[in-house]
């Protein structure tokens, strides 16, 4: 009996072990399958800096504010994903200030051409961040590129050939993946700018939220399957208006900057299963590994450096320019590049400036309900955290956002999961019907007007001021500006009562000569991937709108059933065309300058919620939707007065790429220090560099081999151009680097990249290097 009980004791323990081993099994293989990738996934990033010379910048409608160099290069970047035997959506995000519908019609033209029906207009979307120091002239209506001297085909082109560059790259980078949201509140890095019309929002609405702009970031975070993480795309709220209307650099802006920073931060600390902390005091590099050890004699190194003087301007080749770039593709490894982007949302009334507005002549606050200073708005200015340093407030503001980036994106735990999906539909909304509640019961049905311009829209904003005797929240205009209108055109008494109260300064909608000055016809557009949705609009919501409009279709979709109350509803701004902003009612009664110019009428944003919420039903439903009336391709109506580069020139006995003004000789630079060198150049639009670079920093490795460390894709390093008057054929470029704090000592030198225009027509790429020095 003693043995029987013993065997039959061990059998039961045996048995028990068993049972646990196969449930452990089935548990994993449970938790294998809750987290298993469902989607394929892609991610691709090109340059799209145009040209840095000459063309007037998109943001500020500011004639004066002529390109002439770079701060650092734009890129588009994009995500793809895909159901493997389904639907798919592709999101572009371009360091430029806003889409084009022009711009999307031909890249859906070369996709169709490369892909067949795989990717169309309607699973397409192609977003801005709004920096206001792009390169414009890309956009098709004549109220866009007035000031740029009307189209710019290099700024176009750049544009076009960058997103299909990028969307190719995700395509052929599709593999199985999967996708994680995360959200959460940064703070102090936006600031409402028209705190007055948010004030005249309902009261008890307001009560519903603790600030008066939204301070939710909302992170989706790509993992491949093999190789672990390999992108991240955030939406959060402020414009891209830290770099002021006197910048002349082209510049990403805060948005571009942690785009940066978020990329070299995950190239330099990546370990292979994920990222590590934030180093807190430095930005991050991604070359410490090629970079030599400190040596201690510093007087060796001056005497190394002293043996490497600048070696003049001599004939290079454009491939050079391309291969001695920091992130270069010859030095990138199989494993494919991490893509970051910092997307724009409902940024409409939101600041960088987050100081507040300043009146340039006391220090006084400018007026608060007009932003003026003594009845003029040209004094009033937002100072950024960085004042009055406009570089440093776009590193801090950029910098803020990477690191709840970072944060959010290494805490990304929630998986998405379900359908792939999308809506899109063109919409009139120059003459769109609207069902709205009337106050006593019942409904009405309203019309949205042609696009207008009010008088605030003159005024400008505490970003960007404008001119003459403007001012935002005028509701009434005056007798002058009205017969300066009355010139180009006089608006309609149907269309001055659709607008009211906007005072009509241009009636935009109903100006037709050479060509349309605004767009009536507008694209509405919604991606679905699992418990993620994604609205994409044509223009800049303010951020009451935004809430109401994402309330609107949220409450669409959690009545459906399909989606319990864990959806998330983000806005995507400045999508696929752009018409100005979006208001709420009140707002739009107040007429700051984001009431003056939302186009078509006091019903704007419902007409949008109206739209969004029958997109959001279809989605619902599986119907499809009415594809709506096509917008005009006007490609062929542009008209451009921008003047061609015609010829390139030097002083005799000097060669393009000679160093006019050197590094001084056996000079040794701290970290924090600047040093300049200066170059005889030629125009940078005869080779913009694509996935090149202008300006190259190089680190002395042993005695003779030279490394590529900083580029002008990098915050720190910075290319100037320009003539000494606007019709010399001579030209110079500086370029300045400030050392970062987290620079290598050793021995460095400059490096300067260009492209000369002979009379006959050809071009000539050359190169020219700086004296070398010492940083310790």
């Amino acid at each position: 009996m003693e043995l029987f009980s013993f065997l039959r004791g061990r059998v039961q323990i045996c048995a028990s072990i068993w049972f646990w081993i196969v449930l452990l099994f089935m548990l994993q293989n449970s938790r294998g399958t809750a987290s298993a990738s469902t989607y394929l996934i892609g991610l691709g990033s090109y340059d799209i800096t145009g040209p840095a010379a000459d063309v007037n910048m998109m943001g500020y409608a500011n004639s004066e504010q002529i390109a002439s160099g770079v701060h650092f290069r734009l890129r588009a970047r994009t995500f793809i994903v895909a159901e493997p035997q389904g639907n798919r959506v592709v999101f572009v995000n371009l360091d430029a200030c806003m889409a084009s519908q022009l711009v999307k019609m031909k890249v859906i033209e070369r996709l169709k051409a490369r892909y067949g029906n795989l990717y169309t207009e309607n699973n397409v979307a192609i977003s801005g961040i709004h920096t206001h120091a792009g390169p414009g002239g890309y956009l098709q209506y004549v109220v866009y590129i007035v000031t740029s001297l009307g189209f710019v085909r290099q700024s176009f082109d750049a544009l076009v050939d960058g997103i299909e560059q990028c969307i190719i790259q995700a395509h052929e980078n599709l593999r199985p993946g999967s996708v994680f949201v995360n959200k959460g509140q940064l703070l102090n890095t936006g600031v409402n700018r028209s705190p007055s019309a948010y004030l005249n929002n309902p009261a008890s609405e307001r009560n519903k939220y603790k600030y008066n702009v939204d301070t939710e970031m909302a992170l989706l975070k790509f993992v491949d399957n093999e190789w672990g993480p390999v992108g991240s795309f955030n939406w959060f709220a402020t414009h891209g208006t830290s770099m002021s209307r006197t910048n002349s650099l082209i510049s990403g802006d805060n948005k571009g900057a942690a785009a940066r920073f978020m990329e070299d931060w995950f190239e330099e600390n990546n370990s292979g299963s994920g990222a590590s902390p934030i180093k807190k005091e430095k930005i991050p590099r991604r070359v410490s590994n090629i970079i030599p050890s400190m040596r201690k004699k510093y007087d060796k190194l001056i005497d190394l450096a002293a043996t490497f003087q600048s070696s003049g301007g001599r004939h290079a080749t454009r491939l050079l320019s391309v291969v001695r770039r920091v992130r270069s593709d010859s030095r990138q490894a199989d494993k494919p590049r991490f893509v970051s982007a910092f997307c724009q949302t409902n940024c409409g009334d939101v600041s960088p400036n987050v100081l507040g507005a300043f009146c340039t002549d006391t220090g006084l606050p400018c007026d608060f309900n007009q932003s003026t200073c003594n009845g003029k708005n040209e004094l009033c200015y937002g100072r950024g955290p960085g004042y009055p340093d406009e570089f440093e407030s776009t590193r801090i503001i950029g910098d803020r956002q990477f690191r709840k980036a970072v944060d959010l994106f290494n805490g990304a735990s929630e998986q998405l999961n379900g359908k792939v999906d999308y809506r899109h539909t063109f919409k009139d909304f120059s003459k769109l019907e609207v069902t709205l509640p009337k106050q006593g019961g019942g409904n009405e049905v309203i019309k949205t007007c042609p696009a207008a311009m009010g008088f605030g829209f003159a005024a400008g904003t505490t970003d960007g001021p404008g001119a003459f005797d403007f001012r935002q929240g005028d509701n009434k205009g005056n007798a002058f500006w009205r017969l300066v209108r009355n010139v180009l055109k006089t608006p309609s008494k149907e269309q001055i009562d659709c607008q009211k109260p906007k005072p009509i300064l241009l009636d935009t909608g109903e100006m037709k000569e050479p060509y349309d000055w605004a767009p009536s016809i507008l694209p509405i557009q919604i991606l679905r991937i699992g418990q993620l949705v994604i609205l994409s609009v044509p223009g800049e919501f303010t951020t009451m709108a935004g809430r109401r409009l994402r309330d609107a279709v949220r409450t669409v979709l959690t009545s459906g059933g399909q989606f319990n109350n864990n959806i998330h509803v983000v806005i995507a701004g400045l999508t696929n065309t752009y018409s100005q902003y979006i208001t709420t009612l009140e707002e739009y009664e107040v007429q700051r300058y984001e009431g003056a110019s939302t186009l078509y009428g006091p019903h704007t944003l419902s007409a949008y919620i109206q739209q969004f919420q029958k997109l959001a039903e279809s989605l619902l439903s599986g119907n499809q939707v009415d594809a709506g009336p096509q917008p005009p391709d006007l490609l062929d109506k542009q008209i451009s007065l921008l003047t061609p580069v015609v010829v390139d020139g030097t002083p005799l006995g000097v060669k393009f790429g000679d160093v006019n003004t050197d590094i001084p000789a056996n000079s040794t630079f701290k970290k924090g220090d600047m040093t300049t060198v200066t170059f005889w150049s030629a125009c940078p639009r005869n080779d913009l560099m694509t996935e090149g670079t202008f300006a190259l920093v190089e680190i002395l490795k042993d005695k003779d081999t030279w490394i590529p460390v900083y580029d002008d894709d990098d915050f720190c390093l910075r290319f100037i151009w320009g003539r000494p008057w606007k019709l010399s054929t001579r030209s110079h470029a500086t370029i300045e680097w400030r050392i970062p704090q987290s620079v290598v000592s050793g021995v460095y030198r400059i490096r300067h990249f260009g492209a000369a225009k002979s009379l006959l027509g050809s071009i000539q790429h050359f190169t020219g290097t700086s004296r070398a020095f010492v940083v310790v």
